[in-house]
């Protein structure tokens, strides 16, 4: 059963908006984009600093809608979302301590989406590094590590994360050594999550049951994005243009993390807007001429907002 209730009235909008996509973008193959949509209507139990405990919360389930939301798909930096998680779970039970540079790396993984600082909190979860070949046994050993992160979600028990795969660093150039062995010949071994998946871990972090709340306000932190222009202008890998955010109202609150690479653009956002009610939108598309595609998920996303106002 998903955490979230289907509502037929809204899958219906989710097809149609979805139809008007990709009438605005033909050559959008009706395999190359998964969507999960989450409406929250009062009383809201998402953004509230904490105040449901992770018993109450869970017995919520807001309506939603999703197309093509339990399809794996290569994630690119959505992935550090839960890595996120994991990192503060870590901390939160004593597995690891805190240190100015690990705060660095947790930070610039969110903020700046840093390749490099997600590679070192990687390190950190799981006791293992990067480096040359190793011989079958010291491999499998360094194996076993490298998939902590995996066996720690899917003890959640989230019907959600039954098929995905979390146990990559994210590269810029790709996998070298040790590392390119673990992904496999074919890279049968990469990240790969659903849109569903992502929507039920943003849903945990902005109801503040994700490692606890105090955890989850500080990952909220991390994910805020500015909306305003100058701000937006004077850093162009914003996570905002291009992705769902561009185009809210600047008195809108969004909350996210993108991905992005020659083949795929995705976003998972949690958006407060004026005259709408909260909600929660993940997009994933495929495609390298989607990929480069700056307009397809603010389109889709100006869609969503216009139908909650009544505009569309």
């Amino acid at each position: 059963m998903p955490f979230f209730q289907v509502d037929a009235d809204l899958d219906q909008t989710l097809k149609s908006l979805l139809e008007r996509t990709r009438a605005k973008f033909p050559t959008l193959a009706q395999n190359q984009i998964a969507v999960t949509w989450i409406i929250y209507d009062p009383p809201y139990v998402v953004n509230t600093g904490g105040a449901l405990s992770a018993e109450e919360f869970w017995q919520h389930r807001p309506r939603g809608a999703s197309y093509r939301g339990v399809e794996r798909i290569y994630p690119a930096s959505v992935v550090k979302l839960f890595y996120l998680v994991a990192v503060y779970e870590w901390l939160e039970q004593g597995m690891i301590q805190t240190s100015a540079e690990l705060d660095r790396a947790i930070c610039d993984m969110i903020v700046d989406s840093s390749n490099d600082a997600t590679g070192l909190v990687m390190d950190i979860l799981s006791g293992t590094t990067s480096g040359p070949e190793l011989s079958a046994g010291p491999f499998q050993t360094w194996q076993y590590q490298r998939n902590i992160v995996n066996r720690y979600f899917q003890s959640l028990q989230w019907p959600e994360l039954a098929t995905v795969n979390m146990n990559q660093k994210t590269w810029c150039d790709g996998p070298y050594g040790r590392e390119r062995m673990f992904v496999g010949e074919h890279y049968d071994n990469r990240n790969m999550l659903t849109t569903e998946a992502v929507a039920r871990l943003v849903h945990s972090i902005v109801g503040g049951v994700s490692v606890s709340s105090a955890r989850s306000q500080a990952m909220m932190e991390l994910m805020q994005r500015s909306l305003d222009p100058a701000s937006l202008a004077a850093h162009p890998e914003n996570q905002v243009s291009g992705y769902l955010g561009e185009g809210l109202p600047q008195t809108a609150k969004i909350w996210s993390k993108s991905g992005i690479t020659s083949r795929v653009r995705h976003d998972a956002a949690y958006i407060e807007a004026p005259d709408t009610p909260p909600y929660l939108l993940v997009v994933f598309t495929e495609g390298p001429e989607h990929s480069q595609n700056q307009a397809i998920l603010p389109f889709l996303s100006q869609s969503v907002l216009a139908h909650l106002r009544g505009e569309a």
